[in-house]
């Protein structure tokens, strides 16, 4: 079911206009974590009695959004135990982020996040995207994969410079796309018929049909999967058996815009790192059905209990 946003249909300039001031998006963000009642961050206290808020006051350095559990004796704001914690950048120019790179389909450069939101640093945008892409990531999944799921991998040009002192590698990226469902990528360090068997092993139910290319690399999936190839190499992209259409369309076109994003937008980026671009991408594909608003708020609601602290 998709979530109730007070950000649903909203535009950029309308996004702007709301979070005017920080006090506004605070209290966006509250509704977001605290959708169903404020929870301690402390003690996990729920008992909304128990809560009490503290009025704001620059002269004494107490900051706006200050709340008092009762239970535990301790003061907190919405964004302690997220990546917002000790961010010196203002918690509107966050969300606005939040929004951008949420709606952009091949992504937005921390060059440009720096320009549009009037950042201090380069390495402060940098910083800023990878916290929001590290909050996006999913590290756990319950459920895996099901119906009919194509699997592929693809090379990602990562390192290197522009001018070819350090030249670029090419890092594998596999994923696994469910028909008309979600994405499940994942950076290797190699590609063998074994570590990919696995993937698929680990992300999709026993029993579903897996479509994947002609490479001897997927034989033996037969055992625990339908298994269907199509043999590109041989020119066959797609065919039909009956009402079943075998192809990895679908897990194609994912790729195809991955790498639009990493060539065109972001032009170089380290191994170190693409799981991260690989959340974002993932995120946006998983929710590509929900307006621009719904899909920033169902990334804020990932928020919860995730830091990710600078390292000079």
């Amino acid at each position: 079911m998709k979530p109730k946003s007070s950000l649903e249909d909203v535009t950029l300039v309308q996004l702007i206009d709301r979070f005017a001031t920080d006090d506004t998006a605070r209290t966006h963000l509250e509704s977001i974590r605290w959708e169903n009642g404020i929870v301690c961050p402390k003690c996990g206290c729920k008992e909304q009695r128990k809560f009490s808020t503290i009025a704001a006051n620059p002269g004494k350095k107490v900051r706006a959004g200050l709340r008092y559990c009762a239970e535990c004796k301790s003061q907190f704001t919405v964004t302690i135990g997220t990546i917002f914690e000790d961010s010196h950048i203002p918690l509107r120019k966050w969300l606005i982020a939040w929004y951008l790179i949420c709606s952009s389909k091949k992504g937005v450069s921390s060059l440009y996040l720096q320009r549009a939101l009037e950042l201090g640093s380069y390495r402060s945008a940098l910083f800023m995207a990878h916290r929001i892409r590290y909050a996006l990531q999913d590290s756990i999944f319950t459920e895996k994969l099901s119906g009919t799921v194509e699997a592929d991998e693809c090379f990602i040009p990562t390192g290197g410079t522009s001018d070819g002192k350090r030249p670029r590698k090419l890092t594998p990226v596999f994923a696994m796309v469910e028909r008309g469902g979600k994405v499940r990528s994942k950076a290797m360090a190699t590609v063998s018929g074994e570590n990919l068997k696995q993937a698929i092993r680990d992300n999709v139910q026993t029993c579903a049909e897996v479509h994947t290319d002609g490479h001897t690399r997927f034989l033996g999936l037969d055992d625990r999967f339908t298994h269907k190839s199509v043999k590109h190499s041989a020119g066959e992209f797609s065919r039909r058996e009956g009402d079943n259409l075998i192809t990895t369309a679908n897990v194609e076109s994912y790729f195809s815009l991955l790498k639009r994003g990493v060539i065109g937008t972001f032009h170089h980026i380290s191994a170190k790192y693409l799981p991260l671009y690989l959340a974002e991408f993932d995120h946006r594909h998983n929710c590509r059905k929900m307006t621009d608003g719904v899909r920033t708020d169902m990334g804020l609601r990932k928020v919860e209990g995730k830091r990710l602290m600078y390292q000079s």
